[in-house]
């Protein structure tokens, strides 16, 4: 008996899947190999190509498929995983080469995508669905494929002037993976994604970018408000140029408006920026007189900040959900938060959301774990007994 090739998903022959192989993914990052694994742990012949011959050697290691080899049989469905400043050129080229597939895309642009596509495709174009998961990591490449990437995510298709089988198709495939179809125009998603991911991306990379020139000492009182704003920073510079660029248009509008944003703040606040001895600072038994504007401009941005904030969907979607927050300490040792998970689930509580908020030099860590109201005040006094330090307000 053969022995499988090590990383290879084990296949579910009774997942029941609607889309029918040889599938064809076309790039070999994170978004194609995530997709070759989840398709291939369903059970669905993948084939693969790849630019790159090393990066196509690691997905097919992983157990992603197999390089796809001119004598294979011809894909029904073609999935280019390729970054979006080649997605057009690449979809044309397989729609050419493969006329009996439905070909899409997963690039984060749709509206420049498509509209070369139809430009140069003609009537071959109807083959072709616009898609975009709505996943992915800060880390890039096959290495940080994940066949769950895309579970309960939802992954928008663009089906402007495609034939009614090829939408059929690619929704089919969505929802194989565990992703939620949502079906937008190109202009539409394009709008969105400025908003809810490209210009995100740009601000925390601003953000991230101050810190360079921090001296360390200033660096170590760091917490997990920067850490959370920061995160994504750490994204692929060389993907995400190709991105924004793409999408420069909705891009540019909403950066404008945050500059607009940050001119009203600069002005209120660099009123309440007095030097030393200036006469407006208080004098011993005088209270300090504020600069006027200083206050209501932090003010503004701050609500307005927290009324955005308000508006993200929950974790199932639909409308934010108000969960309480149960605060407990945990040492930094092994185990300790893998004990704290098995004992909430022991007591039969589910967590919606989980935070971790841990300094360097710390020898404990706090994690914040919210749950439904109804089960909070209990579960603090449940872990309480179990000897762990429930931290109340």
């Amino acid at each position: 008996m053969s022995t499988p090739t090590q990383g290879t998903p084990p296949t579910n022959p009774s997942a029941t899947v609607s889309t029918t192989g040889p599938v064809l993914v076309v790039g070999s990052g994170l978004l194609g190999t995530s997709l070759a694994l989840a398709l291939s742990a369903a059970g669905v012949e993948v084939q693969l190509e790849d630019t790159s011959p090393t990066s196509l050697a690691l997905a097919r290691d992983m157990g992603a498929g197999r390089p796809r080899d001119p004598q294979d049989e011809e894909p029904r469905l073609v999935v280019v995983a390729t970054p979006p400043d080649v997605a057009a050129a690449v979809v044309i080229d397989q729609l050419a080469a493969h006329p009996g597939a439905v070909v899409t895309d997963v690039a984060s642009v749709k509206e420049r995508v498509a509209a070369e596509v139809s430009a140069s495709a003609g009537r071959q174009a109807r083959r072709y669905v616009g898609s975009h998961p709505m996943a992915g990591r800060e880390r890039s490449g096959a290495g940080a494929a994940d066949a769950d990437l895309f579970v309960g995510r939802p992954w928008v298709v663009v089906a402007e002037g495609s034939a009614p089988e090829a939408e059929l198709a690619v929704r089919n495939l969505v929802v194989d993976v565990g992703a939620t179809p949502v079906r937008m125009g190109a202009a539409e998603h394009d709008a969105a994604v400025a908003a809810v991911s490209h210009v995100p991306q740009l601000v925390s990379s601003l953000l991230a970018a101050r810190l360079e020139g921090l001296p360390e000492n200033a660096l170590s009182l760091a917490g997990q408000g920067l850490r959370d704003t920061t995160r994504i920073a750490a994204s692929d510079p060389r993907l995400w140029s190709a991105i924004v660029v793409g999408n420069a248009g909705p891009v540019t509008g909403i950066l404008r408006q945050i500059r607009d944003d940050l001119d009203r703040l600069i002005d209120g606040v660099s009123a309440a920026a007095l030097p030393p001895g200036s006469p407006q600072l208080a004098a011993p038994g005088r209270a300090a007189v504020l600069a006027p504007g200083a206050v209501g401009a932090v003010t503004d941005v701050m609500t307005r900040g927290g009324a955005g904030r308000a508006r993200i969907p929950g974790k199932h979607g639909g409308a934010p959900r108000r969960y309480a927050e149960v605060q407990v300490l945990v040492p930094d040792s092994a185990g300790s938060l893998g004990r704290l998970f098995s004992d909430v689930g022991d007591l039969g509580v589910n967590i919606e959301d989980f935070d971790m908020e841990h300094s360097a030099g710390q020898s404990v860590g706090i994690a914040t774990l919210s749950v439904l109201p109804s089960a909070a005040q209990a579960l603090e006094k449940a872990l309480d007994a179990r000897g762990w330090r429930v931290v109340v307000a």
